[in-house]
């Protein structure tokens, strides 16, 4: 079916005029994703005799591709484009046999003036090549290294202009460009793979790079763009020999630390610091107070000149984000972190923080040749130079985990320092949120009590946030609190609308920050305190006011951690009480919360001790019930009671000839005479045995041990004459025979029968045989 597909598509290929294709393009690109297995399989192994007609149409349709590619008009090429993209998709590295004439058109079209999306796919599709081609060296000595530089340098003609220099050539970026984020994202997918081939354009991308990220006023890029080329910038150092990787991610990541130093220069003179840096090489700037704040030459990095406090400070994080990206993004080879430098730079970054009500800077002192408008927008720009300071340690915690721990104070102390005077800004709060969970969630249990006390104000801070202040309670404290003023500044005007409208200030009242990313932050430290930091290490009181918080904003991961990680009993102070019926209340139909409440794990038994105990058990049962008492019917004097009669099913056997039988007046007859009946037995004839009417039994008391079971025994029957019923003289059994017993312990021959009052005559008993000794062998004995 594969084959049909394929064949169906490069006929319509074909076959459609080119102003037509844009139309069926995605149809055909569709249709190209059924045809993966055909087109990835290697040609080796495709099977059936069809092997030569499925080449023919990969063969054609590379072709018209290619044609396509070199077409004049814009709706041929544009389909090539879409098309080659969802060949290399499906077919994958396998696809890129012989595919050198359309890489070479792809490239041709990122110079010429073709539609934005024509050559931004161009863009794509080359750099999903390249990367397929990365671990078969035969591709990329057929297919990267003769089109790759190529390829580099049409995509910075793109997005920059070559400038010739005497030290070397340089990279302008273009105003405006659309293609700067995509060539920036390419550049940086192929870099790590390709590093030799690189090589010679590292000078022309560092230029680049650097003038985006120094660039100021008026001239600016979008965030995105930001983000891209900070991470190409700290993974230049690649570019470099593979003996030298080390030393230069080492020398760049030092670079950028004595960069920042500079900028801070610049920016804190406005007050005198009373930090003094570990590092003895580092050396104050002399600045020239009379002018605007600002540095007029480029930095270590290359950066150009700034000017303006705003400047100053976006240059700090742009910096601060380099050296993140040079600590996170993984190296060529193993490399020393400085740990010490940096923990140096984000005590520096720190210790200047904002003034409360208008005090001195706390930690610095207010530098007189410095105006008041420059240090009062010096406090307005720390809490986004001290986010990028608690940033760059949240990179620092991810990086090293469980090896954090020698640091972990100095990171809380800051951190804390940083969020006791600047809480009021949401965003330093949430950025402290995220280091102090990171930090918790991999050193948790090696925190010491005085570690965990000093985060108590951010857990009550964490709650506040979650719980914020309501409309209606906001609006009656602020009205409180103008009352109050109002007396004392005297009278002044009133908003009427106010009195017309009373839930007017309710709705306007800001009830809590609605992102989703200070309660998420919120949210999640919590869980990371009950989780992994020891319960007992928590204040009573921090722990009862952060299980209400977790009970009123029904978090249920937050209640599971709380459930999971109880209060421990301590002297003088019973247990804390468990969030369990809370739980349950509101998330009975969760399986978490069912597993909980309810486990139905079984129970397995695995030692041979206890499998021994079970087998002991069972045997014990059994006994039991086989020795279980039974109670005995009672026997009756009156008649032979027929206990238990087992019948067999007749057996098929042969008819037997008639017999003359006697019938029962007979045998009465010779009863009342008292005669014994010994006639010769005619051969062939068996004796029926008979019951007398009347026969006395005898019968022992069962034995006195109540656990020893009631066997049956047999009971033996003697009478005056025992007539014989006349039977088939064959030697088979007779159809059905009858077993009587009855249960009684011994049988004894009656010898005498008690007499009663009853008329009737008993016959004389005779205890002599009725047959001789040879016709014993034909008797029908009787078993009782």
């Amino acid at each position: 079916m594969t084959s049909t597909t394929l064949r169906a598509i490069t006929h319509r290929l074909t076959t459609t005029p080119v102003d037509q294709l844009p139309s069926i393009a995605s149809f055909l690109a569709t249709s190209l994703s059924d045809c993966a297995e055909l087109l990835s399989a290697p040609q080796n192994q495709k099977p059936g005799k069809s092997d030569s007609d499925n080449a023919i149409q990969i063969h054609k349709l590379k072709t018209r591709l290619a044609s396509l590619l070199q077409d004049r008009s814009v709706e041929g090429r544009w389909t090539a484009v879409v098309l080659v993209k969802a060949t290399v998709e499906a077919g994958q590295w396998e696809a890129l046999r012989g595919y050198e004439p359309i890489v070479r058109g792809l490239i041709g079209i990122l110079a010429k003036p073709d539609p934005v999306s024509t050559r931004k796919m161009s863009l794509i599709t080359l750099t999903r090549i390249f990367h397929l081609t990365y671990q078969y060296p035969t591709l990329v000595r057929e297919v990267t290294t003769p089109h790759l530089p190529g390829f580099v340098t049409a995509a910075l003609n793109l997005v920059s202009t070559l400038v010739k220099l005497p030290s070397g050539s340089s990279r302008k970026p273009k105003p405006n460009t659309p293609f700067m984020e995509i060539v920036l994202h390419a550049i940086l997918e192929l870099v790590p793979r390709h590093p030799t081939i690189f090589r010679p354009f590292g000078s022309q991308l560092r230029s680049l790079l650097t003038e985006i990220l120094g660039a100021s006023a008026p001239v600016f890029y979008p965030e995105p763009v930001i983000d891209v080329a900070v991470d190409l910038f700290a993974s230049l150092y690649k570019c470099a020999p593979k003996d030298k990787s080390g030393s230069g991610w080492t020398d760049d990541c030092r670079s950028t630390i004595l960069s920042i130093h500079r900028a801070t220069d610049h920016v804190f003179r406005a007050v005198v610091e009373q930090w003094e840096s570990v590092d003895g090489s580092l050396v104050p700037i002399k600045q020239n107070y009379s002018k605007e704040v600002g540095d007029g030459s480029s930095d270590i990095l290359g950066l150009p000149s700034w000017r303006g406090l705003h400047s100053g400070a976006d240059r700090i994080l742009t910096l601060l984000r380099i050296l993140s990206g040079f600590i996170s993004l993984p190296s060529m080879s193993s490399v020393a972190l400085p740990l010490g430098l940096i923990l140096d730079l984000t005590s520096r970054l720190t210790s200047v923080i904002v003034p409360a009500n208008g005090e001195s800077a706390n930690g610095a002192q207010s530098n007189p040749q410095i105006g008041r408008e420059e240090r009062e927008q010096l406090w307005a720009e720390l809490p986004r130079i001290h986010i990028g300071a608690l940033n760059l340690l949240a990179h620092v915690v991810s990086v090293l985990e469980t090896s954090i721990t020698p640091i972990t104070q100095s990171i809380l102390e800051q951190a804390n320092w940083v969020f006791r005077n600047e809480k009021f800004s949401k965003d330093v709060r949430y950025t402290t949120y995220d280091l102090l969970q990171s930090l918790v969630s991999v050193n948790g249990p090696a925190l010491t009590k005085q570690s965990v006390s000093s985060i108590a104000n951010v857990l009550r801070s964490c709650c506040h946030d979650l719980l914020p202040v309501t409309g209606e309670s906001g609006s009656h404290s602020k009205s409180q609190s103008d009352t109050r003023s109002r007396s004392k500044a005297g009278p002044g005007t009133a908003n009427a609308d106010s009195f017309l409208n009373p839930n007017l200030n309710a709705r306007q009242v800001f009830t809590g920050y609605s992102s989703s990313r200070l309660e998420d932050s919120a949210s999640t430290l919590l869980q990371a305190v009950l989780t992994s930091v020891p319960s007992e290490l928590l204040a009573a009181s921090t722990r009862a006011e952060i299980d209400r918080t977790i009970i009123l904003t029904t978090d249920k991961d937050a209640m599971l951690a709380s459930v999971l990680n109880p209060i421990p009993a301590v002297k003088g102070r019973g247990a804390g009480a468990s969030l369990i019926p809370f739980l349950a209340r509101i998330y009975s139909d969760q399986k978490e919360v069912e597993a909980l409440i309810r486990p139905r794990m079984p129970v397995l038994m695995t030692t041979p001790e206890l499998d021994a105990y079970a087998e002991n058990e069972e045997d014990e049962e059994a006994d039991e019930m086989a020795t279980e008492e039974y109670d005995a019917a009672p026997v009756t004097s009156e008649f032979l009671k027929v206990s238990r009669v087992e019948t067999q099913k007749p057996e098929p056997t042969v008819a037997a000839p008639l017999v003359h039988k006697r019938t029962y007046a007979e045998e009465s007859t010779l009863q009342s005479s008292g005669l014994a009946l010994a006639p010769e037995q005619q051969p062939g004839q068996t004796k029926k045995a008979r019951f007398e009417e009347d026969i006395s039994t005898k019968s022992t008391e069962p034995s006195s041990g109540h656990n020893q079971p009631l066997s049956p025994t047999k009971v033996s029957v003697s009478s005056a004459a025992a007539p014989r019923a006349q039977t088939s003289s064959t030697p088979q059994e007779t159809p059905f025979k009858a077993q009587i017993s009855t249960v009684s312990s011994t049988s004894q021959p009656a010898a005498d029968v008690s007499v009663d009052d009853s008329d009737d005559e008993l016959p004389t008993l005779n205890m002599d045989p009725d047959t001789d000794d040879d016709d014993e062998d034909d008797d029908v004995t009787m078993e009782g």
